[in-house]
């Protein structure tokens, strides 16, 4: 009988160790990922487009995206934070009313997959009363802040009957990049999307995590350019419509 050497076997374990714990990474933090659960992550035509914006409602720039969006008559989807819905319900209402989808981003934008599954629950379900209480209307969507996820975030999230929404194409527009810059990160991946035969589904932000009154008009000037250039064949969809066609 032979026996392995205690080295090699520390070896190993290392080794499994450290696939497993790529394994989890992968899982928690691959935007595309489906090892703990069904995430939408895009629509599957290369035309279609979901433009999608965190962290809002924000005044210091929501309303002049929501000008923007209705110019050129685009439904876009909007994952809104508990907290910030408080401070700004009636933007959060005109929101709705100009047709767009909204869904949830937790009350104050954790790194869900740290906390215990009491805390990522009452994150989930704290944000789902505040929008449902100031829209009237179900929430079915939600995007995990930073796109972490665990199976404890898909336990919550199924409790609260809700889809979790991924991406496909994020650029950024969150670290002060330029317009340009946040423009050529847009039409280069919709580029590449496209090459995948895969649509687009894009994460802006109208807000930012640290309070209302983020500076984020760099990203609604670079939409409002994207809006101009885009190929007159282009479909704005959302993930509410036709869900099951979406991967």
């Amino acid at each position: 009988m032979s026996l392995s050497h205690p080295l090699t076997t520390t070896a190993s374990l290392l080794a499994l160790a450290a696939v497993g714990a790529a394994t989890t990474a992968y899982g928690v933090m691959y935007p595309e990922s489906q090892l703990f659960g069904s995430s939408l992550v895009a629509p599957p035509l290369p035309n279609q487009l979901a433009l999608t914006f965190d962290d809002g409602p924000n005044p210091a720039a929501t309303p002049r995206l929501l000008e923007v969006l209705a110019r050129r008559k685009v439904r876009a989807t909007f994952f809104l934070i508990g907290n910030f819905v408080r401070l700004e319900p009636a933007l959060t209402r005109e929101i709705a009313a100009a047709g767009h989808a909204i869904g949830n981003h937790t009350m104050s934008h954790p790194f869900l997959p740290k906390h215990s599954a009491a805390r990522i629950l009452s994150e989930i379900a704290d944000a789902n009363a505040v929008l449902e209480d100031t829209l009237g209307t179900p929430i079915t969507l939600f995007r995990p802040p930073h796109g972490g996820r665990s199976p404890a975030v898909f336990r919550a999230a199924r409790s609260l009957n809700l889809q979790v929404v991924q991406w496909n194409l994020i650029v950024g527009d969150w670290k002060d990049a330029s317009v340009d810059t946040i423009l050529s990160r847009l039409e280069n991946g919709i580029v590449r999307n496209h090459l995948r035969r895969r649509g687009t589904n894009v994460v802006l932000h109208d807000g930012g995590q640290a309070g209302l009154g983020q500076p984020r008009l760099k990203t609604v000037e670079a939409v409002h350019l994207l809006l101009d250039r885009l190929p007159p064949d282009t479909a704005f969809v959302t993930p509410t419509g036709g869900t099951a066609l979406w991967g």
